[in-house]
This record gives C-alpha cells, sequence and structure tokens, in this order.
C-alpha cells in the first residue's frame, strides 16, 4: 500500500506559493468522491496554511486552542489560520505557539508507520466558535464503525484550486483498527474502486464519532488511491487520540486551557 500525505510537507508534492493559496480559498470544494458541502460558519474545524504554501485542517477544542497532524506544523515555517470574512475575502488569524507530541517521527510517518502524528496550536485571539469535544480515551474503534471526516482537502487530486471548502464525508473503519491506527474508507467502495476520502489539505482533519453526540476520536495522517495505489480515494488514515489524550491535556493546561480527561 502506497500511503500519501495530505498536507504539502516534504513527504508531498510541491505545494503552491502562499499568495496563490490566497487566491484560490474561495467556496469551491474539499475532499474527493463527491463529499457533501458543509457551511463553515461558527465550524469548529479550521484551515491552517504556512508560508511554504502549505495547507491544513484542524479542530478547535478549545476557544484560542486548535487539534491537527504534528506533520501538518513542521518546524522552519510560519504558520496561521486562515478565515474568511463576510465578503468572502481571505483573513489570517496569528498563531502564538506550537506544540507537537513529543514521540512524533516524521521518518515513521514517511515510511508509512503509525506515529504520535498530532500537535496543538495556541492562538494570539479566540475564535467565535463553538469547540469540538475530545472523544472518550477508552473509546476503541470496531470493523464497520462509522466515522465523518471534514476537511479543506483538494476535490481533484492535483488541482489546488480545488481546495479551500469545507466538506464532510462518512467513512467506515476497515482493516484492523487499533489504537495507533484506524483506516477509514467509502462504505460503497470499501478502498478498492475511487470513493469518497480524504486528500491534499485534509491532513489534521478531525473524523467525528456519528454514535451519541459527535466528538473527535482522531485527526487524518495520510491517504492512499483506489486499491492501495498512490493517490486520493481510497483509505484514509487517522491517528486515534486514544494513546495521547493525557498528553493533550496536560499541553493544553500548560497554554491555559482546561479539557476534560
Amino acid at each position: 500500500m502506497r500511503a500519501n500525505g495530505l498536507n504539502g510537507a516534504p513527504m508531498h508534492r510541491p505545494a503552491l506559493a502562499m499568495t496563490l493559496l490566497l487566491s484560490f480559498c474561495a467556496p469551491v470544494a474539499a475532499m474527493v468522491g463527491g463529499a457533501s458541502v458543509i457551511s463553515s460558519n461558527a465550524q469548529p474545524v479550521v484551515m491552517i496554511v504556512s508560508d511554504r504554501g502549505s495547507f491544513c485542517t484542524g479542530t478547535a477544542i478549545a476557544s484560542d486552542l486548535v487539534l491537527t497532524a504534528a506533520h501538518c506544523v513542521l518546524p522552519g515555517a510560519d504558520y496561521k489560520l486562515l478565515e474568511f470574512d463576510a465578503e468572502r475575502k481571505p483573513v489570517l488569524r496569528d498563531v502564538a505557539r506550537i506544540a507537537r507530541h513529543p514521540q512524533f517521527r516524521l521518518k515513521t510517518l514517511l515510511a508509512h508507520r503509525a506515529t504520535a502524528d498530532v500537535a496543538l496550536i495556541k492562538l494570539a485571539r479566540p475564535l467565535p466558535v463553538t469547540p469540538a469535544p475530545l472523544a472518550d480515551s477508552s473509546l476503541r474503534a470496531a470493523i464497520g464503525d462509522r466515522f465523518t471526516v471534514r476537511g479543506y482537502g483538494l476535490a481533484t487530486r492535483g488541482n489546488g484550486k480545488t481546495g479551500g471548502t469545507l466538506r464532510a464525508a462518512t467513512l467506515v473503519a476497515t482493516g484492523q483498527p487499533g489504537n495507533r491506527q484506524i483506516r477509514l474508507a467509502d462504505p460503497a467502495t470499501r478502498g478498492e474502486r475511487a470513493g469518497l476520502g480524504a486528500c491534499t489539505g485534509d491532513s489534521g482533519a478531525p473524523a467525528f464519532t456519528t454514535s451519541g453526540p459527535p466528538a473527535v476520536i482522531g485527526v487524518v495522517s495520510w491517504c492512499t488511491g483506489p486499491g492501495g495505489s498512490a493517490g486520493c480515494g481510497g483509505l484514509t488514515g487517522v491517528t486515534p487520540l486514544s494513546l495521547y489524550k493525557g498528553w493533550i491535556v496536560e499541553q493544553a493546561r500548560k497554554m491555559g486551557n482546561t479539557l476534560a480527561p
């Protein structure tokens, strides 16, 4: 299986420059396979951009704290949140601090193995949103369980103009889901044919539980094309939060936020 990164970091294909990124982020599409467009107004799901031209998705878990993938916020770049005002003009929000899980290893991720691909972004100013809750750390995914992924990534692989609008897709757990990795697929195609799934820009996107009130069970780390090929629309790889929730709660406390353990 050939997994693909999703944010334009070193494991991914070259990304567009920041100036081009800001020019195409009008409401178009996100996630491949015809995922449903949803309103981004008051959503806790946000878009993260870097001065190197890459972009990712994250989730506000407090008014000024965003959860995303560690490989979305690698050292050596400047990161901001991208929003749109009432006239759909881009507005950048400043980042005050970034914390990557200390056990995250980029080389491990590049080798397509599970790692602590989680990070927190402390914002300079709060967001006007209702934060998303984290799933209970005892929750485990089972084959057939359904989760909803929401992201700002591309709707067509390789076409940067198809990124920038929030879309959602309900996917099903397949393979052998565990506490280090969950593989999700379109329930209609099971990853063997092109279908719903994450693509470039969906790194860090939340996977929400669908039974009971929605809660974030993990973040998107990688994707494949159909049948394990390179591309998008096959499998969507999620890093579960169960092993890392303790670190998230403690790091949030150090950043001035109190989260439910």
